[in-house]
């Protein structure tokens, strides 16, 4: 009798893949029409992938507050959370150098690489976007802004972007707290009391987090 894997010439022998690459459980055949192919690529898993930069941007007046952008699935608009500006680095692109350049596309702040500090976070995650269960590897840098910073700019969002991104804003550590106990999802999970622990600096320490 013929393995699975043998009777089916759509899926690689003895690696459960598609011929095309992709875990075909996970990842629907369409996939490069549901996520941008410039950006992800299939890797040994059979997942989509990429490495991102994002900045964990705080500011200590008139109230401790951290800078969130609050987005939806494509397909699932009742799917939102939380996160940092940020996003996949370009090809040759640093990542401190893509997490600078992130900031100022979906932010209008703009700031040097000395300004970042870190990286002070690594995630490596998996997760379901768009029908799509892909992995992503992420590092985080840190900014302090002053008050001044409460400035944002939307422009210089995509279209997709802002199909999927609902608001940019500062939230106020008090008030994150409250929306996270309300059910309110947020990425990285420690990132109520991460921010709490940066807003007086950085301790030099790297966390590394794997979330699924």
């Amino acid at each position: 009798m013929r393995s699975p894997d043998e009777a089916d010439p759509r899926r690689r022998p003895g690696t459960g893949l598609a011929a095309d690459g992709r875990d075909p459980l996970r990842v629907p055949e369409n996939w490069a029409q549901l996520l941008d192919p410039d950006e992800w690529r299939l890797n040994a898993d059979g997942l989509p992938f990429r490495r991102a930069a994002r900045v964990i941007a705080l500011r200590r007046e008139p109230q401790p507050a951290i800078l969130l952008v609050v987005g939806h699935d494509f397909g699932d608009t009742a799917h939102s959370w939380g996160f940092t500006p940020g996003g996949g680095l370009l090809p040759g692109e640093t990542p401190v150098g893509g997490a600078r350049r992130e900031l100022a596309e979906e932010t209008g702040i703009g700031l040097s690489e000395s300004a970042l500090t870190g990286p002070v976070v690594e995630r490596k995650a998996v997760f379901m976007f768009n029908r799509v269960t892909c992995r992503q590897d992420e590092l985080f840098y840190l900014t302090h802004l002053a008050v001044g910073g409460d400035t944002v700019d939307r422009s210089g969002w995509t279209a997709t972007e802002r199909q999927v991104l609902d608001s940019l804003r500062w939230w106020e550590l008090d008030e994150l707290d409250a929306a996270v106990a309300s059910g309110m999802t947020v990425y990285p999970r420690i990132l109520p009391a991460l921010a709490r622990e940066l807003m007086d600096g950085w301790d030099g320490r790297v966390r590394h987090l794997v979330e699924h």
